[in-house]
């Protein structure tokens, strides 16, 4: 079962949460691996949306966009979600690495302030 993205970052906002939400689907529905039929899901829900049933209460509506986009994001291949969330999610450090990659290094080195008469 893929991870779940509220779960993915605990330190994160519910703002920041439903970004990298949007976005993973948006990831998804250009990815080929992804079943063309569980793609019509998140497009009909928001079909809805765009020419919803008339209720009294636009909660139904909010109901069936989130049921859609929930049920689109669990019937996708779990390693196909996973992939795109590592991607959505991974933390590079200022230099553009990966702290993953294992390639950070300390560098040992010391330091001297320069007195700013001896400065260029």
């Amino acid at each position: 079962m893929p991870k779940n993205v509220q779960n993915n970052n605990p330190g994160g906002n519910f703002v920041s949460n439903l970004g990298v939400r949007i976005r993973l689907i948006g990831r998804l529905m250009l990815d080929r691996r992804v079943n063309f039929i569980v793609k019509l899901i998140p497009l009909a829900s928001l079909a809805y949306l765009i020419n919803p049933v008339d209720l009294p209460t636009p909660l139904d509506d909010i109901g069936v966009v989130w049921l859609g986009l929930t049920v689109f994001v669990e019937l996708c291949p779990p390693e196909v979600v996973e992939e795109h969330l590592d991607a959505l999610t991974r933390v590079v450090d200022v230099t553009g690495r990966d702290p993953a990659d294992g390639e950070n290094q300390v560098i040992d080195a010391e330091f001297r302030q320069v007195p700013p008469q001896e400065k260029p």
